[in-house]
């Protein structure tokens, strides 16, 4: 309610000022009302060219402009300082209004204003202002870049790919902790990730505009790290606080007193921070399943409400693979398209990730001697996994079935399923939980129900044996929801250093 008023606010207040303008511009009232026309009669009040209306058309573009008419308008009262000016494109829906009501502030026509020199340095510290507060805007509301810094989703999208993510798809999602600095996401840069770049003396409550669509499955969704509320500096989203917790302890991890148990060797865990969802790491995995399914995944088949899904065509697994004496491996993996990463991997376990279409091409390669597909039973690595429960003996390639909560949905509680939904409850939907005596106590009150409060999604990257995702952390709630991958704008091969021409403008969210 809070945001809808807000902008309800901006708009209304930033056009019943243009109205009042327009009125001491000796130009009707009224037309200061009407939606693109008011646009245009502003543009020609200010005497701008006529590619102010075709930049008016542009996306994105459009808000930087809007932002610069209101200057404009400033400048036609004869209104030149910085601060003033800062201030007018800041809150536009307070000072448009001001200029249109204040007796002291009289219009003139940009032609017949008198010169005004502004300095070198006034020029410049103008431009950093408004192209700062643009790009804020933008960042936040419109489309954001992202680089793929790891191989979770390849074949899909590839280490070295820059991703325009839309803000848009799923509705612009309002800044959780507005006090921070602009353009750095939670840690300031060579601070060597040990310096937060924001403030906690103000949270605001979770809120999101409408959006051009809903999440649909197989969508490439950039969201917040849901296991990412605490975390060592020394790991970052590396291993996540309360992985590094099961492994070590909670109390040496909190007392930096973990030791590796293979060399003996003290581990450093840095300092211990706890984040807000809006500054958590970013990840990128596809949407698998949605609020209210039941998923279970059988030999790396994921099902949906007891149907087969399609996989991705580029999904990877992890094949064994052995070449004869007397062969060049890495020339061969180099001409197939492994990495380097995966060749260096490989070389110490002898373990690959491939497409289905790699292996066949590997197996018929010469030299080769074996390409078998690694299956992980249930069981393998239970502890590890979501839930992190005993009696859960699920493997990543063998995991479920699992319900996805969906927003008013009733769960119905019990010692056995708790596990499942504990970090929703107390976590994610922030609620006092506790179990005693085999009975479940929420907010104080012993009950078997909760009302579930967001929607959920379960994402998985399509490099399925080398992505930390829902299965090894659970879901995903909404509130964590950034952006969908809309498109590559550019792409570069590390490993050969060249730019990957095929891959620009390729479709962000394509399983292909």
């Amino acid at each position: 309610m809070l945001y809808t008023i807000y902008a309800i606010l901006y708009i209304a207040g930033t056009f019943a000022g243009l109205a009042l303008v327009f009125r001491k511009a000796g130009i009707a009232f009224w037309k200061g009302l009407v939606p693109i026309y008011n646009i245009v009669l502003w543009i020609k009040m200010c005497e701008k060219s006529w590619k102010w209306y075709v930049y008016f058309l542009i996306p994105a573009i459009n808000i930087f402009v809007f932002l610069l008419m209101v200057v404009e308008t400033a400048k036609c009262f004869r209104r030149y300082g910085f601060w003033e000016q800062t201030f007018a494109v800041i809150f536009p829906w307070i000072y448009m209004p001001y200029l249109g009501l204040s007796e002291k502030r009289q219009f003139t026509c940009p032609k017949d204003l008198p010169p005004h020199k502004i300095t070198e340095a006034r020029d410049w510290l103008d431009a950093i202002v408004f192209a700062l507060v643009a790009a804020v805007i933008i960042r936040g509301n419109v489309v954001e870049f992202y680089n793929i810094p790891s191989s979770s989703m390849e074949k899909s999208l590839l280490t070295g790919d820059y991703l325009m993510v839309s803000k848009l798809a799923y509705g612009p999602r309002t800044a959780m902790t507005p006090l921070s600095m602009p353009l750095v996401h939670n840690v300031m840069p060579l601070s060597k990730g040990q310096t937060e770049s924001y403030l906690k003396w103000i949270k605001m409550p979770y809120h999101r505009y409408p959006g051009l669509r809903n999440v649909e499955r197989f969508d490439a969704v950039v969201f917040n790290y849901p296991d990412g509320d605490t975390m060592c500096t020394a790991f970052q989203s590396n291993a996540s606080y309360h992985d590094l917790a099961r492994i070590y302890g909670r109390d040496n991890v909190l007392n930096n007193t973990v030791t590796d148990p293979y060399t003996g060797m003290p581990v450093d865990m840095g300092k211990i921070r706890v984040r807000p969802v809006d500054k958590r790491e970013n990840f990128i995995k596809r949407c698998i399943g949605l609020p209210g399914d039941d998923l279970q995944i059988v030999d790396q088949q994921v099902l949906i409400n007891g149907k087969p899904v399609e996989s991705p065509n580029h999904m990877q697994v992890t094949y064994r693979v052995m070449f004869n004496a007397g062969v060049n491996p890495v020339m061969t993996l180099d001409e197939l398209g492994v990495s380097q990463e995966d060749i260096a991997s490989w070389m110490q376990y002898g373990e690959l990730p491939l497409t289905q279409e790699m292996a066949q091409q590997l197996s018929m390669a010469y030299g080769v001697a074996e390409v078998s597909k690694v299956t992980y039973p249930a069981g393998d690595t239970a502890m590890m996994l979501f839930p992190h429960a005993p009696g859960y003996n699920w493997s990543v390639d063998n995991f479920g079935p699992i319900h996805i909560p969906a927003k008013g949905e009733v769960l119905h509680l019990t010692t056995e399923n708790l596990p499942l939904y504990r970090r929703l409850i107390a976590v994610f939907e922030e609620n006092a939980l506790e179990e005693r005596d085999g009975h479940i106590f929420i907010n104080g009150q012993e009950t078997d129900q909760y009302v579930v409060k967001m929607n959920y999604y379960w994402m998985m990257g399509d490099n399925r044996h080398n992505s930390a995702d829902s299965r090894y952390w659970g879901f995903v709630p909404e509130n964590h929801i950034v952006g969908r991958a809309a498109m590559v704008v550019f792409s570069k091969d590390k490993d050969h250093h060249k730019v990957r021409w095929n891959r620009i403008f390729k479709n962000g969210c394509s399983r292909d």
